[in-house]
């Protein structure tokens, strides 16, 4: 008598799931970060197999989702958690493609009485999807024993505990921050199942993540303003609050402004290349170039 043995489709469910497609599109949209979406892939491997492991009878308890994301800002974070909750989504851990970002502002009360309601309809917002928490470790500040953010981690950890069902957090934030917040609030890192650090990106990388933004704008970089821009990029990581790509962002937007305004005072005819190129001189006007020969000078008279 031949035993049967019971199989399923790999390939099927891959097929059905859509999550190679959503993997790809990750791969796609964000430059660099290689240890970020190998972890990414991994989690995907392990719950796409978790999920045929069902399928199969091979029941076992559900696998602990929540996350923390560790970095500077500007580093994809919100990205691969977007991507996240459509991954979660398409396997059946989640019922919806949702993520709720919130910060400490959207969860604690300034008085007594106010912080558990406000901290309960986020959770309500988010509930059946992803809550995405950033800057986390500001909802505990030690040095103020009046301060209301421990009742938001108290609710958080009830609802992380018996609503992990229907709820996946993701808690984000400075990675020497978060450290301190879960060594101060060790029930919170026993929650979190996956630990996920974003690398700085490298200089080479600034410049292509800029360069893709520039062209989804239809904009380009004449010869000079490549040169220019590479430039622009080392000298704004060496100066203070540089947040990776968002600071590339907030840097292009000033780029088309300064076009746009010298398009303007030209006042002459213009044609649709002269609308899309960025020249050289609409990056040099920034300020960040002085501030750049400034510490280089500085670092030259220091002892």
């Amino acid at each position: 008598m031949t035993e049967t043995v019971n199989t399923t489709d790999l390939k099927a469910l891959l097929r059905q799931t859509g999550v190679p497609e959503v993997l790809e599109r990750l791969e796609r949209d964000l430059v660099g970060l290689i240890p970020v979406k190998t972890r990414i892939h991994e989690i995907a491997a392990y719950l796409v197999v978790d999920k045929l492991r069902r399928e199969l009878g091979l029941e076992a308890a559900r696998p602990v989702l929540h996350m923390a994301f560790t970095g500077n800002p500007g580093t994809g974070k919100t990205t691969v958690a977007l991507r996240m909750a459509t991954i979660l989504n398409r396997l059946g851990y989640i019922r919806r493609d949702h993520l709720v970002v919130a910060s400490r502002d959207d969860l604690v009360g300034q008085y007594i009485g106010h912080t558990a309601p406000k901290t309960k309809e986020i959770l309500k917002r988010a509930m059946g999807g992803v809550l995405f928490i950033d800057e986390a470790y500001s909802l505990y500040r030690a040095e103020n024993e009046r301060d209301y953010g421990q009742e938001t981690i108290e609710i958080l950890l009830q609802v992380m505990e018996n609503q992990r069902e229907d709820l996946v957090v993701i808690l984000a934030g400075y990675e020497d921050k978060m450290e301190q917040f879960f060594a101060l609030n060790p029930g919170m890192r026993s929650r979190i199942a996956h630990h996920i650090r974003f690398p700085d990106y490298t200089e080479e990388e600034l410049v292509a993540i800029g360069k893709l933004m520039i062209a989804e704008q239809n904009y380009y970089l004449d010869e000079s303003a490549e040169r220019a821009f590479l430039e622009y990029v080392r000298c704004r990581r060496m100066l203070p609050n540089f947040a990776n790509a968002r600071s590339i962002r907030n840097a292009i937007d000033r780029f088309k402004l300064r076009q746009a305004k010298r398009l303007f005072e030209q006042a002459g005819q213009v044609t649709a290349d002269d609308l899309r190129r960025i020249e050289e001189s609409d990056i040099r006007a920034s300020r960040v170039f002085q501030e750049c020969q400034e510490l280089e000078k500085g670092g030259e008279h220091a002892p």
